[in-house]
């Protein structure tokens, strides 16, 4: 063996340290049946927050239909909820790795966030072709023509609130592409199901519905009143359903309380790679638009989405889902408060939200 005989365009090269066929079988390159040459080096740039960089998935599943033997390297601030499987490196968003990425030449980069840095990145990386954001003339600009929609959609309140198009197709028409019901994917551990059998035993064969309750800091708006939650868990409970309150750190002291005083069944608060676990025993999700909506979505689970702030056409559900928002609609679009003296949230009726479920699990 030798230096002349490595295979450094395989897929499965590491770089530094031995590639898995090596360290599972001892393959070596001059005699390898796992050898696969790389046919596109494609950088992803989407750092966060969490749930954008779930949604952005797809797009590898059509790049590995359109090249098999591609090799992903995806740059994020959330490398644990992207699974090894389906990408070949992720890398944590820092010095060392966006320096070293700016040191390779890739046949596509893609950048779908708009800070300075993922834009700077892309308009300094080695690439043959790139799609999405860049950097130009000291301002954030379009790689190509496609990204203009979006850019000024989120540059103008009226444009946005006219877009027809939901993130799917907004994002493969960046990259030239047409979106086809590619799924979601996801780093989901299944050994960890087991943990959760004590929530199936506590449903006894009832359909179990998970109740996110939370949706995160920056837009408190979008928070449904926890005496509304409270009542769906009666309704719920007199309908048959075994309700299960799902949160983080956040939601911990308010889950406690609605579970006192509703008997609805609350499991507590885990890590991310656990509450995706717990979230798979779910029949149905009933949330606020929040990072669970797109942990549902890659699950498959039937959904009900509360909306009121953000524009509805830009949530796609793969037709498991049900949007339900204010009769009386919104006055505060991606709005952090509210200009109303009753916020618009408490105009949807746990009722709705009910009939919004038996919709998906019938």
């Amino acid at each position: 063996m030798n230096i002349q005989t490595v295979k450094f365009d395989c897929r499965h090269f590491k770089g530094h340290i031995p590639c898995k066929p090596n360290k599972r079988q001892g393959y070596m390159c001059n005699a390898c049946p796992a050898y696969v040459p790389v046919d596109k080096r494609i950088l992803i740039i989407k750092l966060g927050a969490i749930g954008d960089v779930i949604r952005t998935t797809p797009l590898v599943v059509r790049y590995r239909a359109l090249y098999p033997s591609c090799h992903v390297t995806w740059l994020t601030h959330s490398p644990e909820v992207l699974p090894k499987d389906s990408i070949d490196e992720v890398l944590r968003f820092d010095f060392a790795s966006a320096y070293g990425v700016l040191h390779r030449r890739f046949d596509i980069a893609i950048n779908l966030d708009k800070e300075v840095e993922a834009c700077s990145l892309l308009a300094d990386v080695n690439a043959k072709e790139k799609y999405g954001y860049t950097w130009r003339d000291n301002h954030i600009a379009a790689a190509t023509p496609a990204a203009e929609h979006k850019l000024l959609t989120g540059f103008f309140d009226d444009l946005s609130k006219q877009n027809a198009k939901h993130y799917m197709d907004e994002i493969f028409e960046i990259c030239h592409q047409k979106f086809n019901d590619e799924p979601y994917l996801l780093n989901f551990d299944k050994n960890l199901v087991e943990r959760f059998e004590y929530v199936k035993q506590q449903a006894k064969e009832k359909k179990i519905v998970g109740l996110n309750t939370g949706c995160g800091g920056r837009w408190k708006t979008r928070l449904w009143p926890q005496e509304y939650w409270t009542s769906l868990v009666e309704i719920l409970q007199r309908q048959g359903y075994c309700p299960v309150l799902l949160g983080g750190k956040a939601e911990h002291e308010a889950n406690v309380a609605m579970s006192e005083k509703s008997g609805a069944f609350y499991p507590g608060h885990f890590s991310l790679e656990e509450f995706i676990a717990l979230t798979s025993c779910c029949d149905a999700v009933v949330t606020q638009v929040s990072m669970m909506m797109h942990i549902a979505t890659a699950l498959q689970k039937p959904m009900v989405l509360m909306n009121n702030i953000f524009n509805a056409n830009e949530f796609y559900l793969y037709h498991r889902g049900v949007i339900v928002q204010p009769a009386t609609g919104c006055d505060c679009f991606y709005g952090a408060t509210c200009t109303r003296a009753r916020c618009c949230m408490t105009d949807i009726a746990p009722q709705a939200v009910f009939d919004g479920l038996k919709q998906i699990l019938t």
